[in-house]
C-alpha cells in the first residue's frame, strides 16, 4: 500500500495519504434501477406532483440538476427502490454520458435515477462523499474512470471496474477540510453562473422588446425622445455585405489565422482553434473579403448566426458573412449587431432554412433581407445600451472562467496525483 502527499494541503496535516481501491472501502455501489420495471408513460408525472427521475444529462458542474429532468409518480418511485438518492451520494453516468458526475446535496434527497446512472454511497466515517467526488472530478480521477469503460458500440462503466479505481485517502478530518474548501468554491462558481444566466435572460428580454415584432413599425420599448416609425430597408442598401472564400487553401503550421463559423461564439471571436494560411493565400483571400476592425461577421453554413464585431484584422475568413459600414449611408454596426441577435433575425433564419437538411444561407438573401431601421441617433442609443450589457456579461464570463480555472488548478494540487 503506497503512501503519498499532495502538493498543497492545509496546515496541521502531515500524514501521508493512503492509496486504496474503492472496492476495498465501505463504499456501496448501486446500478440505478437496472433490470427493474422501467417507468412507462403512465408512470410519468409533472414537477408539481412527481419525483425527479434523473438521466445522464441531468448534471451541472459536478452537482445534480433537475431543471430539465423527467418526473415519475410517487408510487413508481416507491417501487424503484435501488435508485433512491441520499445526501452525500455520488451519482455517476455508467451508460450514455459516460463519466459525468453529480454530488447529492440535502435538496436532492429522495430523488431517483434511471438505468443510465449509478450511485456511489460512501461510509461517512471512512470517506466523505464531497471529498471523493472532487477527486473524481480532477484529471487523475477522470483518467481512472474513463480508462475503465468497456464495450464497443455501446460503451459502459461496469460496477466491477469502478471498484478497481484507486483513491488516495487522507484522514477524515483532512477530507472534511478539503471537501468544505471545494464546497465553498463551488458555491461561488454557482453564484457567478446564476448572475451570468440572469444577465443573459435580461438581455434576451430587451432584444425582444427593443426591436419591432412581426409587422410592427416601432418597438415595444424605446428611449424617450424618439417617436418616428422605423423605416423598412434592405440590408444591402445601407451595408456592404460580402463573404469569405469558398476555396480550400492549403493550411500550414504557422501563418495567418483562418476564421470560420466555429470561431464565432456568443461571447465574441474565439481564436483558440484556427488553421493557418500562407502569406500568398492570405493576400489572395483578402482581395475580396478584407476584414477591418468594427466589421460584423456571422456564420452562413452549418451554424448560422452568432454575429460578432471584430476587434482585430489579422485574419482571413471562410464561409462566413462580412458586413461593413458604408460611410455614405451610415448605419452603425453596433446597432446592427444587436438586430442580428434579436428574435426578428432568428425568425428570418428559421424561415429561410425551413425543411432544409444542410443549414445554409446565401449571400444574396442576406443582402435582400428586409429589416426595420431607426434614425441614426436612436441606433446609437440602442447600440450603446446593449454594448454596456454585453461588456457586463463579458466581465462576469471572465470571472466565471477564472474561477473554474482556479478550481482546476486546486484539483491538481490538493490531491495526490
Amino acid at each position: 500500500m503506497s503512501k503519498k502527499t499532495p502538493q498543497i494541503r492545509f496546515k496541521g496535516f502531515t500524514d501521508d495519504w493512503e492509496d486504496r481501491k474503492l472496492g476495498d472501502t465501505e463504499t456501496h455501489f448501486t446500478d440505478g434501477n437496472y433490470g427493474e420495471s422501467y417507468p412507462s408513460a403512465k408512470d410519468m408525472s409533472d414537477k408539481a406532483n412527481g419525483i425527479p427521475f434523473l438521466r445522464g444529462s441531468d448534471f451541472s458542474n459536478g452537482y445534480l440538476d433537475s431543471s430539465n429532468a423527467n418526473y415519475i409518480k410517487p408510487e413508481k418511485h416507491a417501487e424503484l427502490t435501488s435508485g433512491h438518492i441520499k445526501q452525500d451520494d455520488i451519482v455517476l453516468a455508467v451508460r450514455g454520458s459516460l463519466g459525468t458526475l453529480g454530488y447529492a446535496t440535502k435538496e436532492n434527497e429522495g430523488w431517483n435515477i434511471n438505468s443510465q446512472l449509478a450511485i456511489l454511497r460512501t461510509n461517512k466515517s471512512e470517506i466523505s462523499g464531497m471529498f471523493l467526488i472532487q477527486y473524481l472530478l480532477g484529471s487523475k480521477g477522470q483518467k481512472e474512470i474513463f480508462s475503465r469503460n468497456t464495450g464497443t458500440a455501446l460503451k459502459q462503466l461496469p460496477i466491477k471496474q469502478l471498484k478497481d479505481i484507486p483513491v488516495p485517502v487522507p484522514t477524515l478530518l483532512e477530507q472534511q477540510k478539503i471537501g468544505n474548501f471545494f464546497k465553498e468554491l463551488d458555491s461561488t462558481i454557482a453564484l457567478h453562473q446564476r448572475k451570468l444566466d440572469l444577465l443573459k435572460e435580461q438581455k434576451k428580454g430587451f432584444l425582444q422588446k427593443m426591436f419591432p415584432k412581426n409587422g410592427a413599425k416601432i418597438p415595444e420599448l424605446r428611449f424617450s425622445g424618439f417617436a418616428d416609425d422605423w423605416e423598412e430597408r434592405k440590408l444591402g442598401e445601407f451595408s456592404d455585405v460580402r463573404d469569405g472564400t469558398h476555396a480550400s487553401p492549403k493550411y500550414v503550421s504557422q501563418g495567418h489565422p483562418m476564421v470560420t463559423s466555429k470561431n464565432l461564439t456568443h461571447s465574441g471571436l474565439d481564436m483558440a482553434d484556427v488553421s493557418f494560411l500562407t502569406d500568398e493565400d492570405f493576400n489572395e483571400i483578402n482581395k475580396r473579403s478584407k476584414v477591418s476592425i468594427g466589421d460584423i461577421l456571422f456564420g452562413m453554413i452549418g451554424t448560422i448566426g452568432n454575429p460578432v464585431i471584430v476587434d482585430r484584422d489579422d485574419f482571413a475568413i471562410k464561409n462566413v458573412a462580412l458586413i461593413k459600414e458604408k460611410t455614405s449611408n451610415p448605419i452603425t454596426n453596433k446597432w446592427l449587431l444587436q438586430y442580428l441577435k434579436s428574435p426578428s433575425f432568428n425568425r428570418f433564419i428559421q424561415k429561410e432554412n425551413a425543411g432544409g437538411t444542410q443549414k445554409f444561407i446565401a449571400l444574396g438573401l442576406i443582402r435582400d433581407m428586409k429589416l426595420r431601421v431607426p434614425e441614426f441617433d436612436e441606433q446609437q442609443k440602442i447600440g450603446a445600451f446593449f454594448k454596456k450589457i454585453d461588456d457586463t456579461i463579458a466581465l462576469h464570463q471572465r470571472k466565471l472562467d477564472l474561477l473554474k480555472k482556479q478550481k482546476k488548478g486546486f484539483l491538481q494540487k490538493m490531491f495526490v496525483s
